[in-house]
C-alpha cells in the first residue's frame, strides 16, 4: 500500500474533464479506513487540495454520500449520523436508536468526546432537547455507555430480574417502563441471555412479544433494538437493511449508514444472517434496489 500512489491515482480521477468514477470506487473499496485516512493526509500534502472537498465537488447525491461516509473516520462518521439525526428537519429516531443500541461502552466514550469537540455541547443534551418522556430517558441510559461489559451470570438474580419484567409487564395493568429501561440497557450480555431465557419460562412469551405488545412507538423500537442487539448483532443489522429497501422506496440514510460503518466489522457475519432470514443474498438484494455509482459501490462494499 502507497498512500502517495492511491492519492495521485484518486487526483487523476478527478482532474480535466469528467470524472472516473469507477476508479475511486476501485481505489477506495480495496482500502481500510485507516488507509483511507493516510490517503487523505498524503493527498493535502503532495497535491495541496483537500480531498474530501474534491470529491464532493465532483459527485453527488447517495454515491458522494457513501463515498464521503468511507473516507470518514469511524467514530466521526457515527458523531456526524447521530448529529443529522437530531438537527436534521424532524428526528432521525431510527438512527439514534440503531447507534446507541449497537456500539460498545468504548465506541460510545469516543462518540461522546467527539461529539463535545465537533459541535460544542454534548450528545446527551440534543438528545434531551429532541425527544421527550421514556424515549427520552431510554436514549440517555444507552449514551452513558456504562453497560456492564463482563461476562459473570448470577443466576438468582437473572431469575428475580426476568420475574420483576413480568411483573413490570405482563402481569400489572400499565407498564413500569423504568424497570425494563434499568435491566436491559446495563446488564451483561450473557447474563440478559439468561434472563430472557428464565422470563420465557415464567410469561409463556418471548420478551420481544412482551415489548411489542406493552410499548408503542419509538420506546418499542428502542428496548426491541437493545433486545436484538444483545441476542445477534448482525441479525440485528440484516434486519435494518432489510427494512430499507423492501417495499417501495428505499431508506437510502440507514442503507448507506450500516453498509459504511459495519463494512469492516461484521458484514459477513451480516451477509450470512440477511441470507438466513431472507432467503436472498444482500448482494442481490442491493442490486435490485439500486442503481449506478451508487449500486456499485455499496456492492463492492457488501462484497462477493
Amino acid at each position: 500500500f502507497s498512500a502517495e500512489q492511491e492519492a495521485q491515482a484518486l487526483r487523476k480521477a478527478m482532474k480535466g474533464f469528467g470524472t472516473d468514477e469507477d476508479a475511486i470506487i476501485e481505489i477506495l473499496t480495496k482500502l481500510n479506513v485507516s488507509q483511507r485516512q493516510q490517503v487523505l493526509i498524503t493527498y493535502k500534502s503532495s497535491i495541496g487540495r483537500d480531498l474530501i472537498d474534491d470529491l464532493k465537488s465532483e459527485l453527488s447525491g447517495n454515491f458522494e454520500r457513501v463515498i464521503v461516509g468511507m473516507m470518514t473516520p469511524t467514530t466521526m462518521y457515527d458523531v456526524h449520523e447521530l448529529r443529522r439525526a437530531v438537527k436534521g428537519a424532524g428526528t432521525d429516531e431510527g438512527c439514534l436508536i440503531e447507534i446507541l443500541a449497537s456500539r460498545t461502552n468504548e465506541e460510545i466514550r469516543r462518540i461522546n468526546e467527539n461529539y463535545k469537540l465537533q459541535y460544542g455541547c454534548t450528545l446527551e443534551e440534543d438528545i434531551v432537547s429532541d425527544t421527550s418522556s421514556m424515549f427520552r430517558r431510554v436514549l440517555v441510559s444507552l449514551t452513558t455507555g456504562n453497560r456492564d461489559e463482563g461476562t459473570y451470570v448470577d443466576d438468582a438474580l437473572a431469575q428475580q430480574d426476568a420475574q420483576c419484567l413480568y411483573e413490570a409487564g405482563e402481569k400489572k395493568w400499565g407498564t413500569d417502563e423504568v424497570q425494563f429501561m434499568a435491566i436491559l440497557c446495563t446488564r451483561n450480555r450473557c447474563h440478559l441471555l439468561r434472563v430472557f431465557d428464565a422470563y420465557r419460562g415464567i410469561a409463556n412469551k418471548d420478551i420481544t412479544d412482551s415489548i411489542k405488545s406493552e410499548m408503542s412507538g419509538d420506546l418499542e423500537d428502542a428496548l426491541l433494538a437493545v433486545v436484538k442487539c444483545v441476542r445477534n448483532k448482525p441479525a440485528y443489522f440484516a434486519e435494518r437493511l432489510y427494512k430499507s429497501m423492501k417495499g417501495l422506496g428505499t431508506d437510502d440514510n440507514t442503507l448507506i449508514r450500516v453498509m459504511v460503518s459495519r463494512s469492516e466489522i461484521d458484514m459477513l457475519d451480516i451477509r450470512r444472517e440477511f441470507l438466513t432470514m431472507y432467503g436472498k443474498s444482500l448482494y442481490s438484494f442491493i442490486k435490485g434496489d439500486c442503481s449506478g455509482d451508487y449500486r456499485k459501490v455499496l456492492l463492492r462494499l457488501c462484497g462477493g
